[in-house]
Formats: C-alpha cells, structure tokens, sequence
C-alpha cells in the first residue's frame, strides 16, 4: 500500500462506492479532512484491516451491505445513508471525492437516518421475492399478450388467469375458429412459456414457505389473518 493511502489517525471515513475504484475521506475528531484516498476493492479492505476503529459512512447502492458487513467485521462502526439524504453535503461540483467527503459528513449528523444493515439471509429473502415478482410480472405479460392474440381473430377469452388457462388449449383445439396455423404454433408455444414460468414460480413460492416455516418471526406472523408465507417473509425482508 502506497504510503499516502495508509491510514491516518480519523476518527470518521466517508466512502464513495464504485464499481472498481473506492473514494475515501478521512475526518479528525474536529470534523477537518485530514486524508483523501483512492483503493480498489481488495486495497480498500486492506486499509480498514490497517486503520483504527472509527465511524465509517457509505451511500446506500449495490455492494454497499458486503462492504459495510466487511467493514464492520474489523471492529468499525458502519452506516448505511440513503443517497437522498447525501446530497444536501455536497458543497461543491459533484466527484468522487466530494461525494466522499459529504458522505463523511453526513454520517456525523444526530440526527441523519441510516439504512439497517442486512444479514446474508435477509438479503438473499429479499432476492428471493424479487425473482419472484419478476417471474410474476412475466406471466402477467404472457396471459395478456396471448389474450391480445386470440382477440386479433375474433375470440375473447374470459378475464382471470385461471380462466385463460382452462380457456386457451379448447381454443387451439377447435378447428372452426379463424386462428391460422402459424398463430396456433405462437399460442402454443406461448402457452408452453407459460407453464414453464409457473413451475419455477411454484419452486420459488415453496422456497419461501421453507423459509417462512423455520423463521419464529414469519409464524408469529402468519397467526394474523390474511397473513401467509408470502406477505410474512416480505415484511422480513
């Protein structure tokens, strides 16, 4: 490590997050900027290792719960602050290293509010609903997009996706309705999409009943009526 990026005596570190380089400012116990460095990932971790406990801010984004559990497992204290609540530090042009010092300074702040840290299995809890509300949104978009077919020649098919389903393979099968064949092969194919999807939506959605079945707090919240796996282990997420 280059000996202008050793750690110096700061009690707080502001940290601008990017993909492969990591601008950092160090405070005093005065609030005065007394180091200002550049590290890549690996370097930037090192320099934690070396430095003294402190209070070190980063802006909330992709990475920023590894690095903050990273950091906070060599004995700092790390916050997490929304990116709204950042801007109003930048006294200046925006860079990287104005962005840092302004994280610096906001994490000081009494009363500044931070973003929790995570847990790897929240994080993984929160994915885990977010593929699935992908998933969802795409069967959303096949039914509908397959609906919009069939109504090009003439045949309107039941609203409800349980209804469009049961509906549809009678649709193919019968021969005295305007579908052409090339717009039976896209139905059909579609279709098989379709079942495709949900099938990896069913795995998913007993993923995060296994889930919600070993979390005490997931069981203490499905005894609320209307509350199931799934909406218990988004509010844990």
């Amino acid at each position: 490590m280059r000996t202008r990026n050793k750690p110096r005596p700061a009690t707080v570190f502001g940290i601008d997050i990017g993909k492969n380089l990591f601008h950092v400012v160090g405070l005093d116990a005065a609030g005065m900027p007394i180091q200002k460095a550049t590290f890549r990932r690996d370097t930037l971790l090192q320099f934690f290792e070396r430095a003294g406990p402190a209070l070190v801010g980063m802006e909330a984004c992709s990475g920023s719960q590894w690095l903050a559990r990273k950091i906070a497992a060599m004995g700092h204290t790390v916050r997490i602050i929304p990116a709204q609540f950042v801007k109003p530090y930048v006294k200046s042009n925006k860079n990287d290293i104005i962005d840092a010092a302004a994280i610096a300074e906001a994490v000081t702040r009494p009363t500044m509010r931070f973003v929790e840290l995570r847990s790897p299995e929240h994080i993984d809890l929160q994915a885990l609903h977010r593929v699935r509300d992908r998933m969802m949104s795409q069967r959303t978009c096949l039914i509908n997009q397959m609906r919009a077919f069939c109504l090009e020649y003439g045949i309107a098919i039941h609203q409800g996706a349980g209804k469009f389903k049961a509906d549809l393979p009678r649709v193919l099968a019968d021969q005295s309705n305007d579908l052409t064949s090339a717009m039976r092969r896209i139905l059909a194919s579609t279709f098989d999409e379709l079942r495709q999807l949900e099938l990896r939506i069913a795995e998913v959605n007993r993923e995060i009943e296994a889930i919600a079945s070993q979390s005490d707090t997931a069981r203490r919240l499905m005894t609320i009526p209307g509350i199931g796996p799934l909406a218990a282990t988004a509010l844990l997420a």
